[in-house]
């Protein structure tokens, strides 16, 4: 078995390229870090073109046996614990990772589900990384993201989806008002969430609805709001006027959830 120990090897400065967008992008690839990330992709069965491990590294040996067996089957590379450290993107590696390919190929909508999420330039990685899990979590299947918004693959919100990233197929908006204008074609009406309005979350029925959730300092565009068929806010009784983009996609969520169960 050959161990990497070279930052000039090809393969290692290709993972180190794909902490940038760009090559993420050129690339259609992304890195996932840790044990239960790795397990996650498995499970889903997700493309894993190589896995990376630290052939020296204490942590290394806290893999499970069964995981172990698992990685086996795939394009396995070791690496020296000097160069792991070297493409790792979190403080405490436990010496795993992996390159996996990008599931954003099918960019169809599915018509069929009670809400679609837009997210209207998201910029916060953490808050990205929340929202897909958040979507997740109530069994939603697909997210439109806006162009000007942070990257999904972002190893930051990669990290925040806790897998979730493998379950929700992420459809990258060109012009998310176009997109939302055809969504209104297929009889779904655009909910965003503003201040300008006095309807609350509690006021709507969430089904077929299209729910876009603004920018964290600017809201929602104008242009979009403009077209939207309904706006609700998130009522406070205290003094805080605004809540964390991730929290309020949170409430805004399990408010149709809620709905969802009672009938």
């Amino acid at each position: 078995m050959q161990t990497i120990s070279s930052k000039e090897n090809e393969l290692i400065k290709h993972i180190k390229k794909l902490k940038d967008k760009k090559e993420r992008d050129i690339s259609n690839e992304y890195i996932i870090e840790g044990i239960k990330l790795l397990q996650e992709a498995i499970q889903e069965k997700v493309n894993i073109k190589q896995i990376i491990v630290c052939d020296d590294c204490e942590k290394t040996e806290s893999i499970p046996k069964e995981i172990m067996y698992e990685i086996a089957k795939y394009e396995c590379v070791y690496v020296t614990k000097k160069i792991f450290k070297y493409i790792s993107e979190v403080q405490e590696p436990q010496g795993i990772l992996a390159v996996i390919e990008k599931n954003n190929i099918n960019k169809e909508i599915d018509y069929t589900q009670d809400i679609i999420v837009a997210l209207d330039d998201i910029q916060d990685p953490g808050n990205l990384g929340t929202i897909l899990r958040t979507v997740d979590s109530i069994g939603i299947t697909q997210i439109l993201i806006s162009k000007e918004s942070a990257d999904c693959y972002n190893p930051k919100v990669v990290r925040s989806t806790m897998g979730a990233i493998f379950r929700i197929k992420i459809i990258e908006c060109e012009d998310l008002e176009k997109v939302l204008k055809e969504i209104k074609k297929h009889k779904f009406k655009i909910v965003v969430t503003s201040l300008q309005t006095e309807n609350s979350i509690y006021d709507i029925n969430y089904n077929k609805k299209a729910i876009v959730i603004g920018n964290e300092s600017k809201g929602v565009n104008e242009n979009i709001q403009t077209m939207a068929d309904e706006k609700i806010k998130i009522p406070m009784i205290g003094k805080t006027e605004s809540l964390n983009a991730s929290v309020a996609t949170g409430i805004v969520l399990y408010e149709y959830i809620r709905q969802k169960l009672n009938k």
